[in-house]
């Protein structure tokens, strides 16, 4: 840890197992859950965790785009499609490289980037 930079973020998920299940086979992340309504995760860049709650975390709504990187864009999506995840914005450019936009099974929006995607 480091003074005074992000340390942790918290999400909500309406479905905290669907939500568990997308981001283990999208991204091979591993859970410690803490009681039936919170699951969390580490050793991701961020370390965070997921709550039990009716909402979702969505930029039309103000929230704050949390970005994965990949060196392979499409593969990426593909597989965020293959585990449920909803493409909400397709690929598009933008300076420095091209991203994505996706929802998760709980409904909240994440994004995908790279600077290595040939259109």
């Amino acid at each position: 840890m480091q003074h005074e930079k992000l340390h942790y973020v918290e999400l909500p998920a309406v479905d905290l197992a669907a939500t568990k299940l997308f981001f283990q086979q999208v991204f091979n992340w591993s859970f410690v859950d803490y009681g039936p309504q919170y699951t969390a995760f580490s050793d991701q860049g961020l370390e965070g965790g997921f709550f039990q709650a009716d909402l979702c975390s969505n930029t039309q709504h103000g929230a704050a785009l949390l970005i994965f990187y990949s060196e392979q864009l499409e593969q990426t999506l593909k597989k965020i499609s293959a585990a449920g995840g909803t493409v909400v914005k397709p690929i598009f450019s933008f300076p420095g490289g091209h991203r994505f936009h996706f929802t998760e099974p709980s409904g909240n929006e994440f994004a995908v980037w790279s600077d290595k995607y040939q259109e």
